[in-house]
């Protein structure tokens, strides 16, 4: 819907080519949504059921893993003819892959508490080159309250250089930009025309780059985000019924989700909830039937595509106009100390909140620089600049378009025969193979 004046230069690349939506998988997240692009098929085959999942194994939850080993379905680069070269810029799964040319955000986790910007690449020499030519990536403008168009423009100019000196035969490039607004202020916000201007002005930068070498393009979109005006508290209901532990420590409440008879982790509209006693599925799935901010609770045959090992063993999704935080402390005070940072692999659930400063530190740049400066002199300091207000957040995705959602669209090259009106986006793959080979 956001296709039209603010977008010049997509909008008049689609006005000579198919436009297609598409039906993404459950959960309609950046993991899920573009393994199954790449895979060709369904959470329950790949195995990425979510951005993260718990492991049952060591009782942790860990989010934004990149390994591809963790995919178990077989990848675009394999099912390509064997002179065929992909290069994959910041889809997501992209360490280890079979891929001929790799790039992907890795920070450098100092001992002293700092996070360095930097990279991953294949091959292992692309690192300093793209960032010499370009700069060091800009990481903070990647993720986080300082998020924004440099990040997108950074990943746009590294596809340009990678074609420069590889020419492969595929790229796959991820411009997230759009995340950051939509789910910040919401898809009906006055500023979100602005948002769309900037990253079609990356994406005009990449078409003119690739036609004028006669390259086919195909642009897609993952999902839709919705308005949202708060989150459920899905964990806290579950503390609230006895289901869920914490274990205090320091006077903040941190889960002990190896000690719960039922958790929840949630990501954007969907949560897995994982329950340690198989003869209290029912009972928890009742539970949750009846708390309000819920509209759907799958158990068992129900959960259907996404029914992984991974999966929780009940998947719940919002209500059109709301998402699921992971918080189950009812006073601030007492939450985990790292609730206030922008901490994506410590915290047990996405948490979109890490998007927006807390009221305290909007137009704080001095106090902010302070914290800044004593991290780069290698002083602990701690980084609690986000807000914790869940009705901050006011854009959401995860549900599907049958459940109402708005869709994502594809718009396809040149050279494509014509597709349906309608395709899951698991299509894409043999389409993309077919077009290689054409």
């Amino acid at each position: 819907e956001h296709l039209g004046k603010h977008t010049p230069h997509i909008t008049k690349y689609a006005e000579q080519r198919s436009v297609s939506s598409l039906m993404p998988p459950l959960p309609a997240v950046t993991s899920t949504v573009q393994t199954s692009i790449l895979t060709g098929s369904n959470p329950k085959q790949h195995g990425i059921v979510a951005n993260g999942w718990y492991e049952r194994e060591t009782h942790e939850t860990f989010f934004w893993r990149q390994s591809n080993s963790l995919v178990q379905s077989e990848n675009l680069w394999d099912a390509l003819p064997n002179e065929s070269t992909v290069a994959n810029l910041f889809w997501w799964f992209n360490m280890y892959s079979k891929a001929d040319i790799c790039v992907t955000p890795r920070p450098v986790y100092r001992a002293d508490g700092r996070k360095i910007p930097d990279l991953w690449t294949n091959p292992p020499n692309l690192r300093t080159t793209l960032q010499h030519t370009l700069g060091k990536f800009p990481l903070f403008n990647f993720w986080g309250p300082t998020a924004g168009i440099a990040s997108s423009k950074w990943i746009a100019n590294a596809a340009i250089e990678v074609d420069m000196m590889h020419s492969p035969t595929v790229s796959l490039v991820y411009l997230p930009h759009l995340d950051y607004p939509l789910q910040r202020v919401g898809p009906n916000h006055p500023s979100i025309p602005e948002e769309l201007l900037a990253i079609d002005e990356v994406v005009g930068k990449l078409l003119d780059y690739y036609q004028s070498k006669n390259i086919e393009v195909c642009i897609l979109s993952e999902y839709g985000i919705e308005e949202v005006q708060d989150a459920t508290a899905i964990n806290r209901t579950l503390r609230n019924n006895g289901l869920l532990s914490i274990r205090e420590e320091c006077g903040q409440e941190f889960l002990d989700a190896g000690a719960s008879q039922a958790f929840a982790v949630p990501d954007h509209q969907v949560a897995h909830v994982y329950v340690q006693d198989e003869s209290k599925i029912s009972t928890v799935t009742a539970l949750l039937k009846n708390t309000a901010g819920i509209e759907f609770v799958y158990a068992g045959d129900e959960r259907g595509e996404l029914a992984h090992e991974r999966c929780g063993d009940i998947v719940v999704i919002s209500e059109c106009n709301t998402w699921f935080s992971h918080d189950w402390w009812d006073d601030d005070s007492k939450a985990p100390d790292y609730q206030g940072t922008v901490d994506i692999h410590r915290k047990p659930g996405y948490d979109p909140r890490e998007l927006i400063l807390a009221e305290g530190w909007r137009g704080s740049a001095p106090r902010i620089a302070a914290k800044l400066l004593a991290k780069k002199l290698g002083q602990r300091t701690l980084f609690d600049v986000v807000t914790m207000d869940s009705s901050k957040v006011r854009g959401s995705h995860g549900r599907t378009p049958a459940m109402g959602s708005p869709s994502p669209i594809v718009i396809t090259p040149s050279c494509a025969k014509k597709i349906p009106q309608s395709l899951p986006v698991a299509a894409l793959k043999e389409l993309i193979v077919s077009w290689v080979n054409s």
